[in-house]
């Protein structure tokens, strides 16, 4: 009763902030009208808008799969669907987010079901981190977001399912048992059916996800205006330089990977390498999944895996890049 409570209290400060917000928008557009005519302020926010409104179909419905993944299909299923051994389970789990699409907040509670039902920890680590990665929303949004740029797909998803793969090797060669907590059981309330659950998982997930698309768009729209272009200019000129920017810019946003390709794709002064390690990394480790991952599998499993992931799937996108683009 307690726990209610909070989370009461934590929505209404969250709602108030959001009312609040948009009052002084519609405030400052009335007291100061002069301020939204220039030239700089209409092109972020025709920037903005556009990556907003081009993503918010996929958003949409990422979010309902991702839903119905995760509580209308038993996690049992995918226990009984994936080899015994290790090093094969690895790959099929690996691959099975391609066909079982989830956005990033759905896959650590599923991954985490999956360890608490016997998966190998290997394997459920895989699907952690293909499902936000290579299911086909996301490779249809990559296409949308990037027409003139079909490798972008192809390279999206060799590199991404490269870094799944690779990480759950990794850990079933060098993962101890004591490195990760045993995810906690938590019960459902009485009375909840299969579609109460489902449109609660739809409602939290579409304005969580929601947020952070208007954060990288707010971003995305931000670095294409007020950040002088020879900076940028500056940066994408070293290809080095290039993806390891990107690369930690896509940790700090922490954007859906429903969303993040229409921002990638805002980045217009960098090349399409540079865009892809910041499609790989994303997905793969940013600063929400390093608190999701903390409080599923806990803090020492965290501190591990997130610094690795990001090495690797740094590496993964230049081999790609370089590879195809």
């Amino acid at each position: 009763m307690h726990d209610e409570v909070q989370v009461t209290r934590a929505r209404v400060r969250s709602t108030d902030v959001l009312v609040v917000l948009l009052l002084a928008v519609v405030a400052a557009r009335f007291l100061l009208p002069g301020a939204f005519d220039g030239a700089a302020v209409r092109a972020w926010s025709t920037v903005f808008v556009a990556v907003c409104l081009q993503a918010l179909p996929f958003l949409v419905l990422g979010v309902l799969l991702s839903a119905a993944i995760s509580t209308l299909v038993p996690p049992s299923f995918f226990a009984r669907a994936l080899p015994r051994r290790p090093a094969l389970a690895v790959p099929v789990a690996g691959a099975a987010g391609l066909v079982l699409p989830g956005c990033e907040c759905a896959s650590v509670p599923v991954a985490g079901s999956l360890v608490r039902r016997g998966v190998t920890p290997a394997a459920a680590l895989a699907f952690l981190l293909s499902a936000p990665a290579i299911n086909p929303v996301v490779l249809v949004a990559t296409a949308v977001a990037f027409p003139d740029d079909p490798e972008m797909v192809v390279a999206r998803f060799l590199a991404s399912l490269a870094v799944a793969v690779v990480m759950g090797w990794l850990w079933s060669a060098f993962g101890r048992g004591e490195w990760l907590r045993p995810p906690v059981r938590h019960g459902h309330t009485a009375g909840t059916g299969r579609a109460a659950a489902f449109l609660g998982v739809v409602q939290h997930d579409l304005v969580h996800a929601g947020g952070f698309l208007v954060v990288g768009g707010l971003t995305a729209a931000t670095l294409q205006v007020v950040v002088p272009r020879a900076w940028l200019d500056a940066v994408a000129d070293e290809p080095v330089l290039a993806v390891l920017v990107l690369a930690l810019l896509a940790v700090v946003l922490a954007i859906c990977s429903e969303a993040d390709a229409f921002v990638a794709a805002g980045l217009t002064s960098f090349s399409l390498s540079a865009r892809l390690a910041f499609l790989v990394v994303g997905p793969a480790v940013d600063v929400k999944l390093v608190a999701l991952q903390a409080g599923t599998f806990g803090s020492r499993f965290a501190v591990r895996f997130a610094p690795v992931t990001f090495v690797v799937a740094v590496a993964a996108a230049a081999f790609v890049g370089w590879w195809l683009l």
